[in-house]
């Protein structure tokens, strides 16, 4: 990988949920280390990030949007992806737009920083750092795979980490009152 960065061990232990040439919306994907790996295995990828200087070398590899997520639209209304993936990055108020991007049956991969991330850097503010079962919450009325909540190495951090599914078509939600 460019610059030394491997895509994270959750992406990767998860990646073979995504069909083939599946289209992949990579949020706040920086400098690309995620969203070169999709793309390297055959993945139509879609990197939304504010720094267009670090879009800019990615614009060969997929497309790109250059978009301020948490002081602007959603940039992508109406598109859906069959995976949304989410990394080191919490902006709480684009949950919603993140469900609706989530095609039916998309898997939804989400690995971000928790509290007690305090203890160990950045982030510290409480705004970046989701409270303790948060991401179950958000991701409610999804099918949930696989979760962790705990303190990981190399480096030391504390994240919450997340994989879940959308329900398929026609199906009916799990979660509140008949449709």
């Amino acid at each position: 990988m460019p610059g030394g960065a491997s895509p994270s061990d959750w992406l990767q232990r998860w990646a073979h949920l995504l069909p083939a040439g599946a289209s992949v919306l990579d949020l706040a994907c920086g400098s690309g280390r995620h969203l070169r790996w999709l793309a390297g295995r055959g993945h139509r990828v879609t990197g939304v990030d504010r720094d267009a200087a670090a879009l800019g070398p990615l614009s060969a590899l997929a497309e790109t949007v250059v978009a301020d997520l948490e002081g602007g639209p959603w940039p992508l209304p109406g598109r859906r992806f069959d995976a949304v993936l989410v990394t080191n990055y919490l902006w709480r108020p684009l949950f919603p737009a993140l469900r609706a991007a989530l095609a039916d049956g998309g898997t939804l991969i989400c690995e971000t920083f928790a509290e007690g991330q305090q203890a160990f850097g950045r982030p510290s503010r409480s705004e970046f750092l989701l409270r303790p079962g948060e991401l179950l919450t958000l991701a409610a009325g999804l099918h949930v795979l696989a979760y962790e909540d705990g303190l990981l190495e190399g480096p030391r951090r504390r994240v919450q980490r997340l994989v879940a599914i959308a329900p398929p078509a026609g199906a009916r939600s799990l979660v509140g009152p008949p449709a």
